[in-house]
């Protein structure tokens, strides 16, 4: 069943002239240094850069689970920045989704719970055509009544997939989400990542290492030394990778 889009602004998330340091003194380090960058609505968007480079934090404090030291971030038209934390966990809670590498499922729920639970818990009616449609994309009809212990890996991801996007957020975080499966179910993932993202109407931004996982994206953010150096349109992942060795032969392309 395909599902039409909600109609969005341009950017469902987005930083402005982003800081962020930890630590002061001799210990200060700066981990993203005035990043501006838009992750378009209803897109698929890789973040990548070599070890250090701040790609975790940069999604981090987009997502609203860490604050920048200077510059704004944005979830859709609402500013991050100044939010008190019971408005900014309602904010995480309605519009925004997380995909971690750990699958995060709790092991005494059926499929259908798991997906279901941050709604239950907010005691919120989850829309039942949503996840209808949901639960088709993601392949998981035949195992609703299933735990996550009858479950392979990529199963479970998937769940967690569809948990993350169970409540129509603006947009879905993936940190890595590949990181504890085999090459097979990791693109069974990735496919399914970007599937939900175009034909959901879903907005959907990745840290990765990895460019095979990159190529599956609409659009590759690359960083280096907490800057923003790069985009890349319809990667592929031999140039992904070509330019991630740029990175690595000198500092000169890394700044390019």
């Amino acid at each position: 069943m395909r599902t039409t889009p909600t109609p969005r602004t341009a950017a469902a998330a987005r930083v402005v002239d982003a800081v962020k340091i930890y630590g002061t003194g001799d210990t200060e380090v700066t981990a993203l240094d005035g990043v501006s960058v838009e992750f378009a609505a209803g897109r698929f968007t890789a973040i990548m850069g070599p070890s250090g480079s701040g790609k975790s934090t940069l999604m981090h404090c987009a997502a609203g689970l860490d604050t920048l030291s200077r510059g704004s971030a944005f979830i859709g038209d609402t500013e991050l920045t100044g939010l008190d934390d019971r408005r900014l966990t309602l904010l995480r809670r309605d519009r925004v989704g997380f995909v971690f590498q750990a699958f995060n499922l709790l092991p005494t729920l059926t499929v259908a719970e798991n997906i279901t639970l941050p709604m239950d818990l907010a005691g919120t009616r989850p829309d039942a055509g949503w996840i209808d449609a949901l639960i088709d994309t993601v392949g998981l009809r035949d195992r609703l009544a299933h735990r996550p212990s009858e479950l392979s890996g990529g199963q479970q991801q998937r769940v967690a997939v569809a948990r993350a996007f169970a409540g129509r957020p603006d947009v879905v975080f993936a940190d890595e989400p590949t990181g504890n499966l085999d090459s097979r179910a990791g693109d069974e993932v990735l496919r399914l990542l970007g599937r939900t993202a175009r034909e959901m109407g879903r907005t959907v931004v990745m840290v990765t290492h990895d460019p095979v996982a990159a190529a599956h994206a609409d659009e590759v953010v690359f960083l280096a030394d907490g800057r923003l150096v790069d985009r890349m349109a319809e990667p592929t992942a031999e140039r992904v990778l070509e330019r991630m060795h740029g990175f690595v032969t000198g500092p000169s392309a890394a700044r390019s």
